[in-house]
Formats: C-alpha cells, structure tokens, sequence
C-alpha cells in the first residue's frame, strides 16, 4: 500500500468521544417530538450524519414533524451538552502527531458544523492540530453517505482521490469515503458500532488506534 499524501479524519467516534452523548440526546429529542426512539437506535442509524439529514430522513418518512428551528435548536444546545468534558478518543493524537511528524497532508471532515468541532476538539487539546484544514458538511449540497464532503476536501487542498485515506467510525461516512473512490479504515473500538456495516460498507476495520501506524503507511 503506497503512502498517502492526504489523510482525512471524520470528528466525532474519530478523534472526540461525542457519540454517546450526542445520541443519548438526540434520542430524547425524537421521542419528545413524537418519533419514539431508543439511544441504541439513534446509535446505529444516526451516527456519522448531519441533523438535518436526520430531520429529512424523519420528516420524509413518518408524519413525525421537528420543526423548522430543529437543526438551530440542536446545535444552540451543543455547548451545554458538551460543557461536562469531551475525551480525545485514546491515542489519536499520538497518530495524527505522527503524520504530522511524516509531512502528510491531513485534515478533519465532519457531518458536524465547524463550530462544534471548535468545541469539542478545544475541549480536547486537538484544535491546534486541525485548525488548518476543518471542513463539514455544511459546505456541501449532500451529507455523508454521499461523497461530497471528502472529494470537496480533497479538491480543496489539491489532492486526487485515490491518494486519500478516510478515518471513519460510522457506515455512513465509510460509505462516503468509498464512494469518493478513496481508502476507508474504520475504527469499531466502541461496542455500539455496528462493525457488520462497515466491513459491509467497505471499510478496513481495527478497533485500536494504535494499530493505525501499522496499517496506514506513514513514513
């Protein structure tokens, strides 16, 4: 495997421990707007992808409506929700030093809006790394699954698709990656990631990011 020369990292499950609290969340909201849900599912279904996403899948398939202010109301919560401490998923940072180390060109790309990942990468010590190149969904037309946010980062700092690897914890962004034409690892060290559906989406799977400096060539 030739070494790449950009590698982009999905936020949250990636370099944050956001998941869990997020979709703890996320699923008290739905069950309070009258689409009765559990954390679990919320877990599987949801992770990886943008709210308003979440809010067309809701609204286009159940007569279930969160209203017009759900994604502003979601993400005016964010600093709250965030506010008891958000964890660097374990050695993460060693790796993206490591590339760093190396000259590869890296980045973060997230369904999440720019000034959440301001938050809980702050919140972790990660910001500094990532400031340079941050890039969400927001500045696409479509979401992960779709594979506009990783070939508009690519494009962005002027690296072709096939010489990118994604890190993703969600099917949904491994299913962006793939379909970007790039390299997917997908990390499934939580026990609530539905492993099946990223080795099913494509994705080479390792559930300890120290593994990763084995897998992906750096140096």
């Amino acid at each position: 495997m030739q070494v790449p020369r950009l590698i982009i990292f999905d936020c949250d499950g990636v370099l944050v421990d956001t998941e869990n609290l997020a979709n703890r969340r996320l699923a008290e909201w739905l069950t309070a707007a009258g689409f009765a849900t559990s954390f679990e599912y919320c877990r599987k279904h949801f992770s990886g992808r943008s709210m308003v996403s979440v809010q067309k899948e809701i609204e286009e398939t159940t007569d279930v409506g969160l209203g017009a202010d759900f994604v502003d109301r979601w993400n005016a919560g964010l600093p709250e929700l965030f506010s008891h401490g958000v964890e660097a998923i374990p050695y993460v940072r060693e790796f993206v030093e490591a590339v760093r180390a190396a000259g590869i060109a890296y980045c973060v790309a997230s369904s999440a809006r720019v000034s959440k990942m301001h938050i809980t990468l702050g919140q972790t010590g990660l910001l500094p790394l990532f400031e340079h190149a941050m890039f969400s969904a927001t500045m696409v037309s479509r979401g992960k699954p779709f594979p506009d946010l990783f070939l508009h980062a690519a494009k962005t700092i002027g690296i072709a698709p096939a010489d990118c690897i994604v890190i993703e914890d969600s099917v949904a962004g491994t299913q962006a990656g793939i379909a970007a034409g790039m390299r997917v690892f997908s990390y499934h060290a939580d026990p609530l990631t539905d492993r099946d559906g990223l080795a099913a989406a494509g994705g080479i799977l390792f559930d300890d990011m120290r593994e990763l400096a084995g897998l992906v060539p750096i140096l």
